[in-house]
């Protein structure tokens, strides 16, 4: 428990760094551009970087051992920090006011990939849990992974906003670079024991796509539920590209950086509550009753233009997804064989993660010019403008609330589907599972 303690807390600074850049650099962005267009094309990059590199992280993962791929995931953040700040520094201030210069498009791809190799950290993160903890407290250990990631957030929202507003950019990568030579240092004096990892087989051979299908396949179930998930990261992609632009109509940049860290309570709240509670013994229910709740919120936490309403309602949703994210966790740790669970982790998330690049990309446009025009100068303004109120923030939150409304639609029709009754039993009796273990791998 030591060592995976140690594990995490390195972990930890590493995520808060990495969330501490991107965080910074959309809102440095939207406030040089006043573009929403430019943030809604930079979370579709970010998270259609995410779907693609998956794959190819998770074999990472299982081909060297946990230490050394989280070793290499610091070494590369760091090198991609350090260029983004000399092009940052080189580079005169106006050109990052306009969203088409290519000055600025070069800086935010560094600092895009700087952060998205700490992704290898959260797949290596997963299995160190299979290999560290006993399976009976597996969905434990998995709440204080997301008591970690709430705890990153929140540190990382409240100073992401103090270091831009009061700051500026320089400092902000500088603090970067410095964090992440110490993320380093202090992975050097952890030691891990693993089994020797030995392959004859060349890198891209070991990504093995095809015999990841097939576990995966294997598990009645898994694969709705990986697409469910998809689906719902799919809705997920308006969030992600237009809730920052959707609070910044209501407050400052400083006090949104600080909400958010406030409102990241709800992380470390919900994974706690998971870290002593477990998950019960069907996850998987706990999955859909958990994205009932949040679909339902979203409904409503933006009905008025009311910083009070959609903090509130934020709050309830940012508690839910340490639960939502355990669940998985759990169930794969169960179900896919140690020695091929960094793949399965990669090539779910890079599955979950290909709908959102597509929302992300789309929904500045639809936002821009379909729901925006609604609510300012269209039939909206007559129709609901009364109550709901009018204006290109009212615009956003009817977005946000026809979102709610699928997302509830769409997981009350997945728990009728026989894939959840096929899981469940996978999960609940565990003698189905040596099936699973006597698969070639």
């Amino acid at each position: 428990m030591r060592t995976f303690y140690a594990i995490l807390v390195n972990s930890l600074a590493a995520s808060m760094t990495n969330n501490f850049v991107w965080f910074a650099v959309t809102f440095w962005v939207y406030l040089q551009t006043q573009s929403v267009v430019a943030t809604s094309v930079m979370a579709g990059v970010y998270l259609a970087t995410v779907a693609a590199s998956g794959f190819f992280l998770g074999s990472v993962v299982d081909r060297y051992r946990k230490k050394t791929s989280m070793m290499l995931s610091g070494i590369l953040t760091l090198i991609l920090y350090v260029t983004a700040l000399i092009i940052y520094i080189s580079t005169p201030e106006n050109m990052f006011k306009n969203p088409e210069s290519i000055r600025l498009w070069l800086f935010i791809i560094l600092t895009l990939f700087g952060a998205i190799t700490g992704n290898i950290r959260s797949i290596a993160l997963s299995t160190v849990v299979t290999i560290l903890i006993p399976e009976e407290t597996r969905d434990k250990a998995n709440g204080l992974v997301g008591t970690a990631n709430g705890v990153s957030f929140l540190v990382a929202s409240i100073f992401s906003g103090l270091v831009i507003g009061f700051m500026g950019m320089q400092w902000m990568l500088l603090l970067a670079v410095a964090l992440t030579v110490l993320v380093i240092l202090h992975l050097l004096t952890i030691h891990m024991e693993e089994k020797e990892i030995v392959h004859t087989e060349s890198h891209l051979e070991s990504i093995d796509l095809r015999g990841t299908i097939a576990s995966v396949r294997i598990v009645p179930g898994l694969f709705g539920l990986i697409f469910f998930n998809t689906f719902n990261n799919f809705l997920g992609g308006v969030f992600m590209s237009l809730m920052d632009a959707y609070g910044l109509s209501l407050v400052s940049v400083q006090t949104w950086g600080i909400l958010w860290g406030l409102l990241s309570l709800g992380f470390i709240i919900g994974g706690l509550i998971v870290a002593r509670t477990g998950l019960g013994k069907n996850p998987l229910k706990v999955l859909f009753i958990s994205n009932i709740i949040m679909w339902s919120i979203c409904i409503f936490f933006t009905i008025q233009a009311s910083v009070v309403l959609l903090a509130t309602g934020m709050f309830i949703y940012l508690c839910l997804i340490p639960v939502v994210e355990a669940t998985e966790q759990t169930i794969l740790q169960k179900v896919i064989p140690a020695e091929r669970q960094g793949r399965v982790f990669g090539f779910a998330q890079s599955i979950e993660q290909a709908a959102s690049p597509l929302t992300a990309f789309m929904i500045g446009p639809i936002a821009k010019y379909i729901f925006i025009p609604f609510m300012t100068t269209g039939a909206g303004v007559h129709l609901i403008g009364s109550w709901f109120g009018t204006g290109t923030a009212r615009g956003l939150a009817l977005l946000f609330t026809v979102t709610g409304i699928i997302g509830l639609i769409v997981t009350l029709i997945a728990m009728k589907t026989p894939a959840y009754s096929a899981l469940s039993g996978q999960y609940i009796h565990p003698e189905l599972e040596e099936e699973t273990e006597k698969q070639p791998v």
